[in-house]
């Protein structure tokens, strides 16, 4: 066996990538699905062209149905995924009821306010560890259950099943045969309890959910079941299924607390490892799982958590470039377009397309361009846009050193956009820190293939990961301590002006 095979579900594409002994990724197949927008502040995905899509992927790696042989040298496989994002199925039929509700929709803030008017908001940090927001599953599956015809009386029976999309997968592979989940996901519903590692009673009354439709819990690293084996030729064991973010934490190696790294995907999402210890927030992070695995010597699970900051809109402002404005051809377009001019003339983006995340929580703020004049080009709101990744950044990296009282020496990045090298320049300068890319960018997915490889003993423990950890490149910041503050302090001019849009 020479092979872990990673299965990376992202918010806009599917993909499948086999990683060798030596975490190198040796062959990767990639597949764009739809993004679909009902109306202003919505977005759905089907969930069966998710699976088509992931399927497809796997098929090409594989190289099936042409050949065998490449399926027989794969250990197992490894499954990490977009979090929060909604599915609800036909348990006997295995088909959704309606398209999945993606974690950027924002159709319940409304339910939120409302929650957070009568006081829920204490009780579902301390338990949930998380902000009272439509960005989390609970409200998001609810909605489904009370605007999808018949679905609450078929729940209640019994016959209906919610996931996130690993459970989703894990359903698919199986054939049906396995409904689970793991804490990293399940920490993301609302609807668990950090402190009891379980579902909990209370949080399913608030938000009315029935418990006849909700997953099984296993530990991120271990047994899931085995593929249906009329899919790839043989079955393949499932060791491990983990959030996307939660994944790309433990492919960065960040195994000792106060180690931080920050995902530039669809959003950007920053983690901190603080260990055995859930870390209460008081700037609007989140306390979340990072993972569970079985002690080897003990056979005990043992949890690690994580401070998150979660911005909605990082590799997605330069979709929205692409697909919206239509200022570039290619994402990789934005930094040749970008570096054509020295500055942003003044003019800041607030991609607050879908609201504002941490540390701010504003479902109601909207994308806003301030400070254009007559000179302002396409090159200059391309640079904005990157810098807008970067301050939105800058933000919850404040945030997370306040709550975890430690000065981070360093950030570790990953992810697509951390390949381009002016985003990661401007980070540092806007960091006041070293911003460290690893030789491997595609961390999410190599997370999860050392969260199954360890399971399955393909690695031996986490120092043999971390001797595999390689820096590719290191952006010192250039910025003058007065210029970085000037220029963070004008962005929060811009971003007050965004927020509340949607109320007026």
């Amino acid at each position: 066996m020479q092979y872990i095979l990673a299965l990376d579900q992202g918010t806009t594409s599917s993909r499948a990538i086999l990683f060798d002994a030596h975490g190198r990724s040796v062959k990767s197949a990639q597949k764009e699905f739809r993004q679909i927008f009902p109306r202003p502040g919505w977005v759905e995905h089907d969930a069966n062209e998710i699976w088509g899509t992931q399927r497809e992927v796997i098929e090409q790696v594989l190289d099936l149905p042409h050949s065998p042989a490449l399926v027989n040298m794969v250990a197992g496989i490894a499954i990490t995924n977009q979090r929060e994002t909604t599915v609800l199925w036909d348990r006997h039929t295995g088909e959704p009821v309606a398209n999945a509700i993606v974690w950027q929709d924002r159709r319940t803030a409304d339910v939120c306010n409302a929650l957070r008017a009568k006081g829920y908001t204490q009780l579902l940090q301390d338990k949930t560890g998380l902000v009272l927001d439509a960005y989390f599953s609970a409200t998001k599956l609810a909605w489904l259950l009370d605007h999808t015809p018949g679905a609450r009386a078929r729940a209640e029976r019994g016959d209906l099943a919610f996931g996130t999309i690993d459970t989703w997968l894990l359903w698919k592979l199986t054939h049906g045969q396995v409904h689970a989940t793991d804490p990293s996901n399940a920490s993301r519903t609302l609807l668990f309890n950090l402190h009891t590692m379980q579902w909990d009673d209370e949080l399913l009354k608030l938000f009315n959910i029935p418990r006849a439709v909700l997953p099984e819990i296993r530990p991120s690293g271990g047994h899931f079941g085995e593929s249906d084996s009329t899919l790839f030729s043989r079955a393949l064991p499932i060791a491990a299924m983990i959030g996307d973010q939660q994944a790309a934490t433990f492919g960065q190696a960040c195994f000792s607390p106060g180690m931080a790294k920050n995902t530039y995907g669809t959003g950007c999402f920053m983690l901190l490892n603080t260990e055995s210890t859930p870390v209460t927030s008081a700037n609007k992070l989140l306390t979340t799982v990072g993972w569970q695995r079985k002690d080897v010597a003990t056979n005990k699970s043992l949890t690690t958590y994580c401070l998150e900051a979660s911005v909605f809109m990082g590799g997605a402002t330069i979709q929205w470039l692409r697909d919206g404005l239509n200022i570039i051809q290619s994402a990789a377009d934005v930094e040749s377009l970008a570096q054509s001019v020295s500055d942003v003339g003044d003019t800041y983006l607030v991609p607050a397309f879908t609201g504002l995340g941490a540390p701010h929580w504003d479902g109601h703020a909207r994308g806003t361009l301030v400070g254009m004049t007559r000179g302002t080009t396409k090159a200059h709101i391309a640079r904005a846009a990157l810098e807008a990744i970067a301050l939105q950044v800058a933000d919850v990296f404040d945030a997370m050193q306040k709550d975890s009282g430690l000065a981070l020496s360093e950030l570790r990045v990953d992810g697509g956009a951390s390949k381009n090298n002016l985003l990661m320049q401007i980070q540092a300068d806007f960091l006041g820190i070293p911003v460290i890319r690893p030789s491997v960018t595609e961390t999410t997915a190599l997370g999860a293939a050392y969260m199954a490889g360890l399971a399955l003993g393909f690695w031996s423990d986490t120092a043999q990961i971390s001797s595999q950890w390689l820096v590719d490149r290191r952006f010192e910041p250039h910025l003058s301590e007065a210029e970085r503050l000037a220029k963070r302090a004008r962005w929060h001019q811009a971003v007050e002006r965004a927020k509340g849009w949607a109320q007026d």
